[in-house]
């Protein structure tokens, strides 16, 4: 699933957005700018495909008062599947490890996804209500409140902001409206992306998981920029997750 934005530093974000609520010509009309999204999403999948990203992953049980990092490369094949390998050896405890990151890493590749299910952000799974609009200096911004339209593994309440000019995604967030596990009471995330040359690519995912036994689990990865997958290279897989 894509555990996306995950969860919080908003409010400095927020921040940079001056002229909330202020107006603009041509406006964009909810339904256009859905549509533009939806295109744009078939544009940054595309353009995802076949790509690669360093990934800082950094997670902690406060409770516990136990922490973890470790440094990964993302990949997304020709076909769209994730994957992710191993840059170095991970630094921590053992639990953050096996009951965090690797859990993280298997939802992210698809491993909680019901085989068949989707959860893409489209109007068949979700209502769609724009919330505001924002001028962040040139940039137009378009904040859209997102309800679920069933509960489903994967699915999200919480907002999705989008860049007015090409209609992809800046930022994702909210609160799973499903669980993944019985372990878990509830999870809260924050997506955040950069666009380069017209596309989103992935910057950041903070992810606050609520757990019945150990309380609190807090997850921050951080992306770096994006390159090619060479043809030649075959990087094993992670094998760890449980």
């Amino acid at each position: 699933m894509r555990v996306r934005e995950t969860i919080l530093g908003c409010g400095v974000l927020a921040l940079l957005f001056a002229g909330i609520g202020q107006a603009w010509e041509p406006d964009e009309t909810t339904a256009t700018m859905v549509n533009k999204f939806l295109e744009a999403t078939k544009i940054q999948q595309q353009a995802l495909r076949g790509a690669q990203m360093e990934a800082d992953i950094d997670a902690q049980i406060p409770k516990l008062k136990e922490q973890g990092k470790w440094k990964m490369l993302r990949k997304i094949s020709e076909l769209g599947k994730i994957t992710y390998s191993k840059l170095g050896d991970f630094v921590g405890d053992k639990t953050v490890q096996h009951e965090v990151i690797a859990r993280y890493i298997q939802m992210e590749t698809g491993g909680d996804t019901p085989q068949g299910q989707s959860i893409a952000i489209t109007p068949e799974n979700y209502k769609f209500r724009l919330k505001t609009k924002m001028t962040a200096g040139a940039q137009r911004i378009y904040v859209f409140e997102l309800t679920p339209r069933r509960k489903a593994v994967g699915l999200f309440k919480g907002e999705l902001w989008l860049d007015g000019a090409t209609g992809m995604p800046i930022k994702e967030s909210g609160t799973l409206v499903k669980n993944p596990s019985i372990f878990i009471k509830s999870m809260a995330f924050v997506n955040e992306f950069s666009i380069h040359d017209g596309v989103a690519w992935p910057s950041r995912v903070i992810c606050h998981v609520d757990t019945h036994l150990a309380g609190r689990a807090d997850l921050d990865v951080h992306f770096g920029d994006p390159t090619r997958i060479p043809n030649d290279e075959a990087s094993p897989e992670i094998t760890d997750a449980p």
